[in-house]
């Protein structure tokens, strides 16, 4: 069992991408490709992490600037780490960030049927606020997209 010294958290590097990749194909129906993940790498505009245990990626997320929200795009984290609060940990280290460079909204969307990530949103913070039908093309599945305001949070 790992313990939180085992776990760094800290900036996305091109060096990841070979693990991220496996961790985005098994987390998501629709896995981004190599390109965008390099892109992002780079993009100023963009504050993407990982989780990092004894030289291993176990989980990733990001999210993009704006001048008034940051916008969540993905967190993953890898199959057998699942459950042991390390999303809640990425999410919440993106929230700080986001209130360190005064962003004040946080947004994203969530698949309809992933109660499980809906739950953590809820529990740091987010609010329902609306339903997009259809909005999924791999599925058809509609979003259902959260909001937080970040002086709202500690």
């Amino acid at each position: 069992m790992e313990t939180n010294s085992d776990i760094i958290i800290r900036r996305l590097a091109k060096a990841d991408l070979d693990q991220i990749l496996e961790i985005e194909k098994e987390a998501f129906l629709t896995p981004w490709p190599r390109e965008f993940f390099e892109q992002e790498a780079e993009n100023k505009a963009a504050y993407y992490i990982v989780m990092e245990r004894l030289g291993e990626i176990i989980a990733y997320g990001g999210t993009w600037l704006s001048v008034f929200e940051g916008h969540i795009t993905n967190i993953a984290v890898k199959k057998e780490y699942r459950r042991r609060g390390l999303g809640k940990a990425l999410v919440s280290n993106i929230l700080s960030y986001l209130k360190s460079v005064s962003i004040p909204f946080a947004v994203l969307e969530v698949r309809s049927n992933n109660k499980a990530a809906q739950e953590l949103y809820r529990s740091l913070g987010f609010k329902y606020y609306k339903k997009v039908p259809g909005y999924y093309e791999d599925s058809g599945e509609d979003a259902f997209l959260y909001m937080c305001e970040l002086s709202r949070i500690k």
